[in-house]
């Protein structure tokens, strides 16, 4: 009798004094996944700015497109160019079309015979000197220049206005681009908010030159854009990341336009925030996007 009340004892004793090694060893392994997914977390979350590469991408009701960081600040110029000069979003397909077709939308320093640049125009046909058919704002100007002298190019078939331009071999190869260029127009010139977005890696920012981007930003848009804030936007001002400038957004496309631009442009000035309409973009987070900002201004984007 006494053999069966010990033998009985021995099972209580297990529960109730929590001999079972079972339950500590699943304990304990518990406490090792929770850490090491923790652990993982935290280097992912450190790794990310470094996962993602160099890029751009445009994202619109209509579709989506790929950039490299040349070809979105170049498109970001076109729309620039397009507000400066008060044209129509058609005339900016048409720029869009023509800069994929003859350049992919890069800055080239040659191309067939003397071709130079986005719209590979001519020296010897008179465009202009190879320097300034080199600059992105002077190259656009002059292919809006020669653009609007078109009769009727507005109503003319894409192909056939952008044709009258640039008098290129082949006129037709234009309008195999105008799905893409109504793409880029809806982005860049503000149709839809918050559809370009850039990102890169903490290697490739540089120090913070806001008062170059800002001159930079007045030739394109105009010396009509009002800029104001703390930063001041002498030549050679040194420039510190903590300090900001506001640009005056006339209407809600062109301040979109205009934060379009700084973001396509952030990699090159040192740019690391932009904010405008409730949104946000970061160059530590590029990739996110533009994220909820309730505090961004609608009048002015704020550049940091």
């Amino acid at each position: 009798m006494a053999s069966w009340a010990r033998m009985k004892a021995r099972p209580e004793q297990g529960r109730d004094g929590g001999r079972h090694p079972g339950r500590w060893w699943a304990a304990g392994v518990s406490v090792v996944v929770l850490l090491l997914g923790v652990g993982a977390y935290a280097l992912f979350q450190r790794a990310r700015p470094y996962l993602h590469g160099t890029g751009c991408e445009v994202s619109t009701s209509t579709g989506k497109m790929p950039l490299d960081l040349e070809q979105a600040a170049n498109a970001a110029t076109i729309a620039a160019v397009a507000f400066h000069r008060r044209l129509p979003d058609r005339a900016a397909v048409i720029a869009y079309a023509t800069a994929i077709q003859e350049s992919h939308i890069r800055n080239l320093p040659g191309g067939d015979r003397d071709s130079v640049g986005m719209f590979q125009q001519r020296p010897s046909q008179g465009w202009g000197k190879p320097q300034e058919l080199r600059d992105p704002v002077k190259s656009t100007e002059k292919f809006f220049k020669a653009l609007v002298k078109v009769k009727g190019y507005l109503d003319r078939d894409l192909h056939d206005a952008a044709q009258r331009v640039q008098r290129s071999a082949d006129g037709t190869a234009y309008a195999r681009h105008e799905d893409d260029g109504e793409l880029l127009a809806t982005a860049f010139t503000g149709r839809e908010p918050a559809a370009a977005r850039c990102w890169y890696p903490p290697g490739k920012r540089i120090t913070s030159r806001r008062p170059d981007a800002l001159r930079e930003l007045r030739r394109a848009f105009g010396t009509k854009l009002t800029i104001s804030g703390p930063a001041p936007l002498g030549e050679k001002t040194p420039s510190t990341p903590d300090s900001w400038n506001a640009v005056k957004a006339p209407n809600p496309r062109t301040g979109w336009s205009i934060a379009s631009w700084a973001v396509t442009h952030a990699q090159t000035y040192g740019l690391t925030e932009i904010r405008y309409a409730g949104r946000h973009w970061q160059s530590t987070a590029g990739h996110d996007g533009w994220t909820e900002d309730k505090q961004a201004p609608t009048t002015s984007v704020i550049i940091r």
